[in-house]
């Protein structure tokens, strides 16, 4: 049956491996003939291990069509069997059926009478579950991926494939066919066991299928039967067949289910990238195995001797420039089974390529570039930042975050946004690139907060659209980050900033929302109403505190400008430091004079911790709480100061190493307190004092109160008044009066005029009802703070939409001194009516400024009310004149003797001719818009804000300065306390609480309690050319000023408003003045200088006079005479027409009915209750000019924050 060898061939030698071509080329010539058999078992000299050179990939074949279709057959009779037995079984039921049908007498018994119980035809048992089922359910759990051993007997059934795989792709250098030694081949063991596994988790297979004949033609059981088989022959005849091994590359089709059993492809778009790759790499990999065995083995009908030597990554190449119709001709098919193959392989490969090719690649464009996660950089903490970002949000937010006067911030930022960046934002990210990542996701994402490392983040900043057109939808979007971020790690700690001031109220409905571990929530709307508040009670406060909050940098400038010294102050920051134990004992004012003098440092505050008991503490911020607080061990300083450097000196000093030293930038860390760290000391003050009690007694009294000659000493019960009348809210903290309709507060235009309003606050406001809410609560409180006494609160003026102010009088219904004046802030007969020229402060609001896609278009309404009122003029006879002629002088001139008093020693402006002159501030949405407002200046268009002079002379403020506090508040969440404290007027986590219950606050009676919460300090601009410091402001220096002041009232001085030209050496009309922030010791004073201050609260400026105001206050709903500005009496306001008509005949006992309320309107004051004399000092006109609009002005230093820590 074998063919004989030709004679000239030597089998078993090494010419036996001689290439193909030659032997071919030698069969030409022989001229023995070939049966039919040869073509079957056809001779080869390739075969080494064979000396007759017979093949026998027929029997590795066989073995493969053999299980193949003897399995098929088996199956197909099993079903026929099957199919035949329940057709006859179906045959034999219906026979009895109808033999039951046709004879129903054997349903009874041969007596007639029914078949008992156990003679009844029997009943087929319900069906129970066989061993058959159990195993075939078993089988059914071990390949799914459903549980734990499912997935891991899939992913190892994977593994070892594509181990199978890597196994032909090594013996595909070999021969086709070839001997092989099990015992001595490494790979075939590899591969025998490899099958072994194939073939039991072929059997479980088959076990768990329903449908053993679809099971049968499955793509994974084709690859089973023509590689499982042919690896048992390989063993028995110790050879092997490369063969159809290749089929095990159709394997890589369930590489996407394998990723999702693991968790791995979680999108769409990514089991559908990794499908579409797995399918065309494994059909191009298997083509490529085929067209290898046949280019390599030949056709079988010419004998295999059209074959051609082609290795596997030839075939692969072959392919590939196939299916995208290159075609190099370089290698080609040769065999007929090959070039058969490709044709096939053409028109289903180009299909396949033309397809699949385009949008792998469309999938891959579309992967999201920052679409990675953040890897964690041991000993660098990292802080993720989410919510609105955006070019002018991030530069905002790193130029401040990254500042140099910072220490060393070694925090990584990580941005998280679901909006790939624009080009001039990616620029941004790479200047910053080793401090800045951006990740493209979002926080409502639990996948993309994993990806940002969220739960091991420091802190997490949620950024809000300060110009978006509907705030509440913005804040409910930064809520929901919250709860979101929240659900995710409860423990971190969360800064976001929020709109609406009712809105943080929502924030206190999440669960792990906690205030006391550090998360807080920055209201621009509560921040940027109490910055303008103050700025009402002290022109340009709002400026300085928004400069102490920023991170500047220091600009020098050579020449003598205004500029200079106001940039000098502006690169002073807040920081906090604890203080040296050499403190420890020492009062606050002389701690606070020892730093400025010594340490060229500022103290204004301090926290001071209180004992309540053996496990608790109560932590409190105290501004300037005078000489009655002495310092405690580790107690922490909040100073004004350049930089973070400076401020460690107050850490490092010792009494004993540098008491002697005078260059502060010598005093550094001694060996004193090194060898304080190692041993921590335990010296505790000699006595603890607590900061909640009364100072009422002489011993404790500022002593200031001693130099005020106009303090009538009264019974200090007349302080408390009726226990019974609620002058203050619950907390005591703002002054309170029962709700009131606003009908009762409107003003017409002619009732404004007869009431002669002096020394208030005027508020225009623009807005309707569609408009958003500004919180104008949020500015009134300040105005109303409980450390003022009633007759000192300034009257307060709203002229606006009334339909726009209705909606807002819900939340200022319980102010006293507040009226509605409705109309336009543009018109100039409804500012004459308020008396504008008169007024304290003119604030100019706009709830109208998101409506506009243009930017410089926002602050229209407020650039030409601010130029509208600049453009006014007045005549300087009328204001001074009715108010003598009426008996009425307006406050800041009602004491006799303003020399011996440095609060009282203004004098408040005798006339304003120029609504140039009158004090203004503006709020503006768009920073660059701040050019439009004083038309004298030579700002560049491009001058960043706190630059120009509008916002130096603080007259001008946007919300865009509050950017600040985010990255200040992360640094130390202590200074978003202190800001608090400041502008606020007393807003606590117990008053947002309430709030957020009732909306309103709640009025409650006067007790010791409520009342001990007035004392607290607030600021006072002081004149210095006139009073006890006169003599320090011709030439004197600062440092003289700050101790004195100090020294002699427990007051600390803490910057200067100064003239705009006081420097100019020639007499200027200019009134305009800018801001100087802590100035060092040697600054030179002028006369016309304003200084800012903290003052000590006075307890008895108001004691008789705040018993008769008050009890006016109690009845105004009810007194036809009032004592507030804005109760004109009710029966006058409901019948105006009869009134008007009367009004004709009794004008001039109207007019001097009139003249008598009105001082007691606005001084709380019954008449001839204190005679006074009014001093006005003659000076020249050129002070007057220079001083004409400014007075003796106070403003609040709002509650004590108290924090309950378990020690």
């Amino acid at each position: 049956m074998l063919a004989e060898p030709d004679a000239t061939v030597l089998h078993g030698s090494g010419n036996s491996m001689m290439s193909r071509n030659i032997y071919h080329n030698k069969n030409q010539d022989s001229s023995i003939s070939i049966s039919k058999m040869d073509v079957i078992i056809p001779f080869s000299p390739d075969v080494p291990c064979d000396n007759n050179g017979q093949r026998m990939w027929w029997a590795f074949l066989a073995s493969s069509m053999v299980t193949f279709f003897g399995g098929l057959f088996i199956i197909l009779l099993w079903r026929t069997l099957k199919y035949l037995w329940t057709v006859c079984c179906h045959c034999n039921t219906k026979k009895k059926e109808a033999q039951k049908v046709n004879n129903p007498a054997n349903s009874q018994a041969a007596d007639g009478t029914p078949k008992g119980p156990d003679e009844k035809d029997e009943v087929v048992p319900a069906s129970e579950v066989g061993w058959m089922t159990s195993v075939k359910d078993w089988a059914g759990v071990m390949i799914s991926a459903q549980t734990l051993t499912g997935r891991v007997l899939v992913v190892l059934v994977f593994a070892l494939s594509i181990g199978a795989l890597g196994i032909y792709f090594i013996d595909s250098s070999d021969p086709i066919e070839s001997c092989q030694n099990f015992y001595k081949d490494f790979t075939l063991q590899i591969d025998m066991f490899f099958n072994v596994f194939f073939l039991l988790y072929f059997g479980l297979r088959f076990i768990a299928a329903n449908d053993k004949l679809w099971f049968w033609l499955e793509v994974n059981s084709v690859v089973d039967f023509f590689t499982v088989p042919p690896v048992f022959v390989s063993v028995y005849l110790n050879r092997s067949w490369l063969g159809l091994r290749f089929l095990r590359a159709l394997r890589l089709i369930q590489f996407s289910e394998i990723l999702q059993f693991l968790n791995i492809l979680k999108t769409s778009n990514s089991i559908k990238l990794v499908n579409l790759c797995s399918i065309f790499i494994s059909t191009w990999l298997t083509a490529a195995g085929f067209i290898h065995l046949v280019e390599n083995s030949g056709d079988p009908w010419e004998n295999f001797q059209n074959s051609q030597s082609l290795s596997y990554w030839e075939c692969v190449y072959l392919l590939m420039v196939t299916m995208s119709t290159v075609g190099y001709g370089d290698v080609y098919a040769k065999t007929t089974l090959g070039r058969l193959f490709m044709v096939f392989f053409i028109l289903g490969g180009l299909a396949m390529f033309a397809s699949y090719v385009p949008e792998i690649i469309e999938l891959i464009g579309n992967r999201k570039k920052y679409g990675g996660s953040y890897s964690a950089v041991n000993g660098r903490k990292h802080i993720v930042v989410c919510g609105h970002i955006t070019l002018e949000s991030v530069s905002n937010f790193l130029k401040d975050f990254l500042h140099k006067d910072r220490d060393d911030v070694n925090v990584e930022i990580v941005f998280l946004h679901n909006i790939s960046p624009n080009l001039e934002l990616e620029a941004l990210f790479k200047r910053h690139f080793t401090q800045v990542e951006f990740y493209q996701g979002s926080v409502l994402n639990p996948h993309d907060l994993a990806r940002v490392k969220i739960e091991s983040a420091d802190a997490c900043l949620i950024l809000a659209n300060k110009y978006c057109p509907d705030p509440d939808a913005e804040d409910a979007s930064n809520i929901m980050r919250v709860i979101s971020i929240k659900n995710y790690s409860p423990k971190i700690r969360i800064i976001t900033q929020m709109l609406q001031y009712h809105n943080k109220a929502h924030l206190l409905n999440i669960p792990s929302w906690n205030w006391k571990e550090g998360d807080d929530a920055i209201c621009l709307a509560e921040l940027k109403a109490g910055f303008i508040a103050q700025s009402c009670l002290a022109q340009g406060l709002s400026t300085m505190l928004a400069n102490l909050f920023s991170m500047r940098s220091f600009i020098e400038i050579e020449e003598d400008t205004w500029q200079k010294y106001y940039l000098e102050g502006v690169a002073n920051e807040m920081y906090t430091e604890y203080l040296s134990s050499a403190f420890v004992g020492l009062s606050f004012p002389a701690v606070c004079e020892l730093c400025y003098v010594k340490l060229k440092l500022l103290l204004i505050a301090i926290e001071n911790k209180s004992e309540l008991g053996e496990s608790r503490s109560r932590k409190r911020i105290l501004i300037n709480p005078g000489n009655h607080v002495k310092m405690q061990e580790g107690t922490l300083g909040f100073f004004i100061a350049s930089d973070a450097k400076e401020v460690k000196r107050a850490f490092f000093y010792c009494k004993a190493c540098h008491d002697d030293i005078t260059d502060p930038k010598r005093i550094k860390k001694c060996g004193c307190k090194r060898l304080e760290d190692e041993h921590p000391s335990t010296l505790s003050p000699k006595k603890k004092q607590r900061n909640g009690g009364m100072r009422n007694s002489p011993n404790n009294s500022p002593k200031m109160m001693r130099h005020d000659p106009l303090l009538i000493p009264g019974n200090e019960q007349m302080e408390n008044m009726d226990m019974n009348v609620k002058q203050y809210d619950s907390t005591g903290m703002f002054h309170w009066c029962p709700s009131k309709e606003i009908e009762k507060v409107i003003l017409t235009r002619s009732e404004a005029s007869m009431t002669v309003l002096s020394g208030h606050v005027v508020v225009c406001i623009f807005g309707d009802v569609t408009s958003a809410l500004v919180g104008l609560r949020n500015l009134v409180m300040p105005l109303r703070a409980s450390n003022f006494h009633y007759h000192e609160l300034k009257p307060i003026v709203f002229v606006g939409s009334l339909e726009y102010l209705r909606r807002e009088w819900e939340t200022l219904h319980n102010f006293p001194k507040v009226s509605i004046l409705p109309g336009t802030p543009l018109s100039r007969a409804d500012l004459r009516a308020v008396n504008i020229n008169l007024c304290d402060m003119c604030v100019i609001l706009s709830a109208n400024q998101n409506n506009i896609d243009d930017a410089s278009l926002q602050d229209k309404e407020c650039i030409l009310a601010s130029l509208n009122i600049k453009s006014m003029q007045f005549d300087d006879s009328i204001g001074l004149l009715q108010a003598n002629s009426q008996g009425f002088t307006p406050p800041g001139m009602d004491r006799s003797s303003p020399d011996s008093s440095p609060v009282h020693g203004l004098v408040r402006q005798a006339s304003v001719t120029t609504g140039a002159n009158i004090p203004i501030i503006t709020e503006l949405v768009n920073d660059s818009n701040v050019q439009f407002l004083d038309q004298d200046d030579d700002d560049d268009p491009d001058t960043e804000l706190y630059l120009t002079q509008p916002f130096a002379c603080g007259t001008a403020f946007a919300v865009s300065v509050l950017d600040s506090l985010m990255s200040a508040t992360y640094f130390n969440d202590n200074i978003l306390t202190l800001i608090r404290t400041l502008v606020t007027g007393g807003a606590t986590p117990e008053l947002e609480a309430l709030l957020a219950e009732e909306n309103a606050l709640r009025g409650g009676y006067s007790t010791p309690q409520t009342l001990a919460n007035r004392d607290r300090c607030r600021v006072a601009q002081l004149a210095l050319y006139d009073g006890p410091f006169a003599d320090l402001g011709d030439g004197g220096c600062y440092g003289d000023l700050f101790c004195k002041a100090l020294k002699t009232y427990n007051m600390l001085c803490f910057g200067i408003y100064r003239l705009r030209d006081a420097h100019l050496a020639t007499p200027s009309q200019c009134t305009k003045r800018y801001v100087i922030t802590n100035p060092p010791y040697e600054f030179e004073l002028v006369p016309t200088d304003l200084i800012f201050c903290l003052m000590q609260f006075d307890h008895n400026a108001g004691q008789s006079r705040a018993s008769l105001s008050h009890s006016s206050h109690s009845s105004h709903s009810s007194s036809k005479k009032s004592s507030s500005v804005h109760s004109i009496p009710t029966t006058n306001r409901q019948n105006r027409s009869s009134k008007a008509r009367e009004a004709s005949h009794k004008q001039n006992a109207t007019r001097m009915n009139r003249m008598s309320q009105e001082r007691k309107w606005f001084t709380d004051e019954p008449e001839n209750a204190y005679p006074r004399n009014i001093q006005i000092k003659p000076m020249s006109t050129h002070m007057a000019n220079q001083i004409n609009q400014y007075k003796s002005t106070s403003s609040l230093i709002p509650p004590i924050r108290e924090v309950e820590d378990e020690c």
